[in-house]
């Protein structure tokens, strides 16, 4: 499979800069596998196509505030810092992706703040753009952790090319968000609104929650045209096992498994069993999905339209049949489906 394949022409008025003011109303496109039959529906639509012991499987990870403005020692230049993960929490020690990058050394200090309260010392270069920091702070971890994060603010993909806004904190992020880890938020799941979870608990759908914690990786733009030559960034993640109990239990009793969202579909596909079945979990996956693909767990799959070569997009129709989900693609262009995390969705059955 090559990536020229995941090529199309996506117009800039149709990446959404905002979401719509409801969660669940955003639009719907709901696509039968087996029929090829495509429906224009409205995301609250969604009960119509699930029952009684039906699973959703969410992810519970939680955005923080990752992008931080600093400004170099001496000259003052202003340096974006991007905080990917913590890796030591006593040093204080934080691995992070800096932009311009050319600019900044080991032994280079870095002041945030209007008061230029947080300091950080950069003591190593991982990669061309990629730097660890160390934070200089008296306080305790948590107090340093509240300060940073009081510095940072909501880490939009620069897609959505416009200033960051009050409600971007609340909005990009999932209702049910708890394990916070997150520079990327799983945005099929910001379609879901608490009235749309309770229709769906009276309706008796249940409801499996793992954590992937999002990475830039999802951004990444690949550089191979032969996509078995494309390595994944890897993600932390976690099935605990009153996941795979439900998720099992629905899947012996022939119940749907909808799988809301593309670092779900990875979870399940990296913690599944040689029959079939989900098991426990703890670790890192770099597992890259692309057609053809056999899934072993989901029946349905919610997912965002993707942007042109988007490792998402790949996923997306391996799940979908390739032929079928391009042609709807071509379908969602003609349709002015909103296109990014903010955007609309589609529904896979």
């Amino acid at each position: 499979m090559k990536l020229s394949k995941f090529k199309f022409n996506l117009p800039q008025e149709l990446i959404a800069l905002h979401p719509t003011k409801n969660r669940d109303e955003s639009r719907l496109m709901v696509i039968n596998r087996k029929t090829g039959e495509m429906e224009h529906k409205t995301f609250k639509d969604l009960l119509q196509y699930f029952g009684e012991k039906d699973v959703f499987i969410f992810n519970n990870t939680k955005v923080f505030p990752a992008r931080l403005y600093g400004n170099k020692e001496k000259t003052g230049a202003r340096i974006e810092v991007f905080l990917l993960r913590e890796l030591n929490e006593d040093l204080r020690l934080w691995d992070v992706l800096v932009d311009p990058a050319r600019k900044i050394r080991i032994g280079n200090k870095l002041y945030f703040g209007e008061d230029d309260s947080m300091v950080a010392e950069v003591i190593d270069n991982t990669t061309s753009r990629g730097r660890t920091l160390r934070f200089l702070y008296d306080g305790n971890h948590d107090e340093f952790k509240k300060a940073l994060y009081a510095l940072g603010e909501t880490p939009l993909p620069k897609y959505i090319d416009r200033p960051v806004e009050p409600e971007d904190e609340l909005r990009y992020q999932n209702i049910f968000a708890t394990e916070e880890g997150a520079v990327v938020a799983p945005a099929a799941g910001l379609h879901f609104s608490r009235e749309l979870m309770k229709r769906l608990e009276i309706k008796d759908c249940q409801f499996a929650f793992l954590t992937v914690h999002s990475g830039l990786g999802n951004f990444r733009e690949i550089d191979v045209e032969d996509l078995t030559k494309h390595k994944m960034d890897s993600e932390q993640m976690v099935v605990n096992a009153g996941v795979v109990d439900i998720v099992n239990t629905a899947k012996d009793n022939n119940r749907q498994i909808c799988a809301v969202g593309t670092s779900v579909m990875r979870a399940i596909e990296t913690a599944v069993s040689t029959d079939g079945h989900l098991k426990e979990f703890e670790g890192w996956t770099n597992k890259f999905i692309f057609p053809p693909y056999d899934f072993s767990v989901a029946t349905s799959m919610i997912t965002n339209f993707h942007l042109p070569l988007s490792t998402l997009l790949m996923m997306t129709a391996s799940f979908g049949g390739y032929d079928l989900i391009m042609d709807a693609y071509e379908v969602a262009l003609k349709e002015k489906y909103r296109f990014g995390a903010y955007g609309d969705a589609m529904l896979i059955i």
